[in-house]
């Protein structure tokens, strides 16, 4: 993603997971203390997905902005993570590991936690945030791009989750997400002329991001 971006692997249920962590700029250069800490999932394996994935990369570069330690992760049997594909089963389990990772480094345990996935991982995130919450955990944000719901079990999330379609998405489809997102009451950000991976609307993708933030 950047010069400073740092990868790794960390111990996973099926062996090795393949982590990409990002530090704001004021906690690399100063040791400020970040303002919380970010997971990105990733979009389907399968198809092509890892945590290198263009809008992956936007929203763990738009979070470090924010002031978040951002970690990304590769999905099973993508890059150096060990296991296949579980559909979305066995990956839970892997971001759960992650968390824990994360919690686990230096002044990291009580950092708010943010929550941000496309496509695919917004599924597997969905379970992950209501195994984190059923555990009396706490997320303070979720972020959903293109959000799996025409193919996958997607779960219901919090109330302030950010969700974000492109009108002209055709991957999955935006109506199959209002359908989604209606018994909850969740507004939908829908960028005009934006197809699923969003080409050429990534600055837009950040934008209502930050804005969201302020």
């Amino acid at each position: 993603m950047n010069v400073h971006t740092q990868k790794y692997l960390i111990d996973g249920p099926v062996g090795k997971i393949e982590v990409a962590l990002d530090l704001p700029d004021q906690t690399r250069e100063n040791g400020a203390a970040p303002r919380g800490m970010a997971l990105v999932a990733h979009p389907h394996p399968l198809f092509g997905g890892t945590m290198d994935n263009k809008v992956a990369q936007t929203l763990a570069r738009t979070l470090v902005q924010l002031g978040y330690v951002t970690y990304r992760s590769n999905f099973r049997g993508v890059g150096q993570t060990a296991g296949e594909h579980d559909n979305g089963i066995g990956e839970q389990d892997d971001l759960l590991a992650v968390l824990d990772h994360m919690r686990a480094q230096p002044g990291h345990a009580a950092l708010p936690l943010v929550l941000a996935g496309f496509s695919f991982g917004t599924f597997v995130l969905s379970h992950v945030a209501k195994r984190v919450t059923e555990a009396g955990g706490a997320i303070e944000r979720m972020v959903f791009v293109g959000t799996a719901a025409s193919r996958w079990e997607v779960a219901p999330v919090p109330e302030n989750t950010l969700v974000i379609h492109g009108e002209l998405d055709d991957t999955v489809p935006i109506l199959s997400v209002f359908e989604w997102a209606r018994p909850q009451e969740l507004p939908i950000v829908v960028i005009p002329g934006a197809e699923h991976f969003l080409h050429r609307k990534l600055h837009v993708l950040k934008r209502i991001i930050v804005d969201a933030w302020r």
